[in-house]
Parts: structure tokens; sequence; C-alpha cells
């Protein structure tokens, strides 16, 4: 049971983050004149609101018990929460309010993890305590894990915020029709991110999102917030 303490630790860093991204983009549709998230009570800082049966709890539950069983540890997770609901044709400018409704969710997460820099400083210093060595872990794993979050989710492919983003800047001509790519967008994701890879040796599109964005934003992140990287 070695690695319960820090699943824990990771655990709480996904729910917070994955749970904040999403009240955001109600918080932003709200603000730009739709309130259906808010109607439908998903206008919530409550993780239980935001759940969703098979991506937030069968398959990382799947993925949790298999590595556990194959390698004693875990190495990977994967998910998804329930989407906020949001009617784009309510927003006061639906085109550009998507634009914004969709950025709200990465946007937050970089400040999630600016904050878990700054969080870091009065734990600085020699260790041993046990809950404070657990705090600076746990404050570690929500500064990558809301960068990742916000890389992943940035990808421009719909249904992901970069997709939804990308569709609302292009062109109607070009943006609408790339826009309808979304009712197949969750099985191009899992194509490009797991099925590809398993067919083209080398191909790893994760740990690419990882070191070309995650840990240079990390190392930036670390420098401006006075840790010197």
């Amino acid at each position: 049971m070695d690695w319960l303490p820090d699943f824990a630790a990771a655990a709480l860093a996904a729910i917070l983050a994955i749970t904040l991204h999403e009240a955001a983009h109600g918080y932003a549709a709200r603000a730009l004149g739709d309130d259906t998230a808010a109607r439908m009570g998903r206008l919530s800082l409550n993780p239980l609101r935001h759940v969703d049966p098979v991506g937030t709890l069968l398959v990382p539950g799947l993925l949790l018990i298999s590595q556990l069983l194959v390698s004693g540890r875990v190495d990977v997770m994967f998910g998804w929460a329930k989407p906020v609901p949001v009617n784009i044709m309510a927003l006061r400018n639906p085109r550009f309010g998507m634009v914004l409704v969709a950025a709200a969710g990465p946007a937050i997460n970089v400040a999630l993890a600016v904050a878990a820099a700054i969080l870091l400083h009065p734990l600085q210093g020699p260790g041993g305590d046990n809950f404070l060595d657990w705090i600076e872990g746990f404050l570690i794993l929500s500064l990558i894990g809301n960068l990742v979050l916000a890389a992943f989710n940035l990808l421009p492919i719909p249904p992901l915020d970069g997709g939804r983003i990308l569709g609302g800047l292009l062109p109607p001509v070009i943006g609408i029709p790339f826009l309808r790519l979304e009712r197949a967008g969750l099985f191009i994701v899992l194509g490009v991110l797991f099925l590809v890879p398993m067919a083209v040796p080398g191909f790893d599109p994760l740990r690419s999102l990882v070191s070309a964005v995650v840990l240079p934003g990390a190392r930036f992140i670390l420098a401006v917030t006075g840790h010197g990287g």
C-alpha cells in the first residue's frame, strides 16, 4: 500500500483540476449570456456534479486495477468529466462567445498551476514532516496535472476546447463543417492517442505533448514565481 498516499495526492489534484475546469466553462457561459449550466445545476464546485459514469469512474477504475495487478504501481491514468452544458446560441455573440467559453477551462488550469507554484514557497527547505512532504507532493502534482489538462484540452480536435476555439476562429465556411467533427471527436481523440501509437512505432503524442509543452511550461511558471526554474 506504499502507493496509496501518492495516489491520493494525484487523485485530489486531478479532481480539483477537472472540477474547476468544468465550472469555469459554466461561469464563462453565464457571464456571456447563457445560464443553461446554472439552470441544470452544473454551475457548481461540487465534484460529484461533474462525474461521468464511464469517463470518471469506469475507465480510470479499470486502468487503476489493471496496472496494480500487472505491475503493482500506477503509471498512466486517463478519464474525463461530464461536459458542462452550454447553449451556444444563447450567448450574446455565439461565434466568439464559444471561443471564450472554451478557453476558460484551460485558462483556469494554468491559473491553478501558477497558484500551486506560489504555494510551494513556504514548503521549501529540509523535509522530514510526512504531512508537509505530502502537501509538497500534492502541489507538484497539481502544477503538472493542471498543465497536462490544459495542454491536452487545447489540442485542435473537437470536442476538446482547442477544437472549439479553432472552429470559432476559422471562417464560418470552414469552421462550421470542422465543428461537426465533434460527433466523432471522442473516437478521433482515442484513436490518435492510443490506437495510432500501437500501429506506428515511435509515435507517442502524449509523451511529445508533455516534453514539448508541459515540462517547458512548468519550468517557466517555476521561474516566474521565484523558484529559479
